[in-house]
């Protein structure tokens, strides 16, 4: 891509925002494009061992600092008492509603943490370290939500802004959950992911990544014991083409707008079903490519290639 070229324009849905790592707290940012259903945000983190007091996460209908900006989700897990619990409740008008209170807080000091946040028509669920903890209904429209603030007794290693899985057939409650990779060494590409099972009905894979500067190409392939890949995913930056291509080098195009550009977060998602691939690029169903169950059973690998920095790679 040359200096100065200009971008396709994306549709809003399939832009996703780029995670945050290592935020300092307090910690404010804007929810690119604002909340929506099927919107889901992933909080990742430490409670240090010295946390006295409490943290919060408060999903925020502006940013100002006077007057207070209404809070459509407070969410308030609180350590200072011998019984660790969760304050949800809703700023409006300045003025605090009724507060609902959950027990049993599956947090301790000292330990890391996956909290999950998926955004409903009517109301927001919440997972901590991968069990279902709370549901909250709202009590103000979530179209108005358009900031998330972090403060207190946390430290966050990784803010995630993703798309709920839109895979049905393969969805759990918090489908596609799993932690950014934080930690040196960070996967290296070519990266190679051991598949000992083969694949089979139902199971989901997870790519997320950044492109990099100047890139070449992005290429995700599964291949069985002999090598040979019979399912290729290749993004073209030349030709800004996005393709499968069969074990004989015929490209079949996808129909879809080119999101692979410099410095952009892109996630993958395949899901294994009968006769074949389902494919979701940053939570937009893509269709399918087909494969028999048999070859599907005798994969043994996931290779990923290209321009890109690995943040996760789940199956």
């Amino acid at each position: 891509m040359s200096p100065g070229e200009k971008l396709d324009p994306i549709p809003d849905s399939f832009i996703l925002q780029p995670p945050v790592f290592h935020p300092v707290v307090p910690y404010v940012t804007t929810i690119f494009g604002g909340l929506h259903a099927g919107k889901m945000v992933m909080l990742q983190g430490v409670v240090p061992l010295d946390a006295h007091s409490r943290f919060q996460v408060d999903f925020q209908c502006g940013c100002s600092l006077c007057p207070r900006p209404d809070i459509a989700f407070h969410f308030n897990p609180r350590f200072h008492t011998t019984k660790p619990h969760v304050i949800c409740n809703t700023l409006h008008g300045g003025r605090w509603q009724r507060e609902a209170r959950w027990p049993h807080l599956a947090l301790q000091k000292g330990s890391s943490f996956l909290i999950l946040f998926l955004f409903g028509n009517e109301e927001v669920k919440v997972s901590v370290n991968g069990q279902h903890f709370l549901h909250f209904r709202y009590r103000l429209p979530l179209s108005h939500v358009d900031t998330l603030g972090i403060f207190g007794d946390i430290l966050v290693e990784a803010v995630g802004f993703l798309n709920i899985n839109p895979f049905v057939e393969g969805s759990r409650e918090y489908p596609a959950g799993h932690p950014f990779l934080l930690m040196s060494p960070r996967l290296e590409v070519p990266c190679s992911h051991a598949l000992p099972q083969g694949l089979w009905p139902g199971q989901v894979i997870i790519v997320r990544a950044l492109v990099l500067q100047e890139p070449k190409h992005f290429t995700l392939s599964l291949r069985d014991q002999a090598s040979r890949a019979p399912v290729t995913l290749r993004a073209s930056f030349t030709d800004r083409t996005l393709a499968w291509i069969s074990p004989w080098g015929q490209k079949k195009l996808i129909s879809a707008p080119f999101l692979f550009y410099p410095q952009r977060f892109f996630e993958v998602l395949l899901l294994c079903q009968e006769g074949g691939l389902k494919l979701a690029l940053n939570g937009q169903g893509l269709g399918a490519t087909s494969v028999n169950q048999q070859a599907l059973e005798q994969l043994r690998e996931l290779r990923i290639s290209g321009s890109v920095q690995l943040y996760c790679v789940h199956s």
